[in-house]
């Protein structure tokens, strides 16, 4: 009997020593600060028995779809009037847990150093989903060119410009397209990221900039019955480390805030 105590007790000490197995989460993001940022979640999570593996995509409609359809468990590139308008539109079952990170969009152009020097009838290209196009928009509402109709809030586009001082034309293009239209208009609104990997600096190149807009920080997006799951604690918390925040901080000089 004494045998088979110490050959039960000796089996419980093999098994306390074997460490927990890892638990795997596919997360979603954009090509750029988003999937930079992630690399360091990564590290960060695995101490607290997180795997993280990344899966990149070149499209900000992908990765919702993914998420709803369970190829991934979370996705981090999109801000909540995006996603809101994705859930709303598309009925997907999808929820934002965090914030992450701010990415101040700014107006570039390859024909003039300063906005001021756009002639009457330049050619703008704004993004051409609802949120990011009336983000463009408004940023030229906030620094006096246009005005839009105020009932229309933020979900606002090119046919709710009711006033347009210098008569600017504007073209809808896909956001990862806009960086290469600055050959083809006179300036273009692009998204950080996209600014980013495109070699544009969002402190010294843009000619016109967006104020610090809460309603564009960016989120983590989990499945509705993923949201309270231990998971996605332990991906929160490593997000929102300090680690995290100094290598935003140190790398991306003010392109990109974090916003915890």
């Amino acid at each position: 009997m004494l045998k088979s105590l110490r050959t039960l007790l000796t089996a419980g000490l093999v098994l306390a020593a074997v460490p927990a197995l890892a638990e795997t989460v596919k997360i979603g993001v954009t090509p750029g600060p988003h999937a930079q940022i992630m690399e360091v979640v990564r590290e960060v999570a695995k101490a607290d028995g997180l795997d993280i593996e990344i899966l990149e995509f070149s499209d900000y409609v992908v990765p919702n779809q993914a998420l709803h359809d369970g190829e991934l468990q979370a996705n981090s590139f999109q801000h909540k009037p995006y996603l809101d308008n994705q859930v709303k539109d598309r009925k997907f079952d999808i929820v934002d847990v965090a914030y992450t990170v701010n990415f101040p969009m700014g107006i570039y152009s390859k024909k003039v150093k300063s906005f001021a020097e756009l002639k009457d009838g330049a050619v703008i290209g704004i993004p051409n989903d609802p949120t990011n196009g009336g983000r463009a928009l408004l940023i030229l509402q906030d620094a006096g060119y246009i005005k839009l109709n105020p009932e229309k809030g933020l979900k606002v586009g090119p046919a709710d410009v009711i006033e347009n001082k210098k008569n600017f034309s504007f073209v809808e293009l896909d956001a990862a397209q806009l960086p290469r239209s600055l050959d083809d208009t006179d300036a273009s609104a692009i998204n950080t990221n996209y600014a980013l990997e495109a070699g544009l600096n969002p402190t010294t190149d843009a000619i016109l900039k967006e104020g610090a807009k809460a309603p564009y920080i960016n989120l983590i997006a989990v499945r509705s019955a993923d949201k309270d799951a231990a998971w996605v604690a332990k991906l929160k918390k490593a997000y929102h480390s300090d680690k995290v925040k100094a290598f935003v901080q140190d790398t991306f000089k003010g392109a990109v805030v974090p916003a915890w």
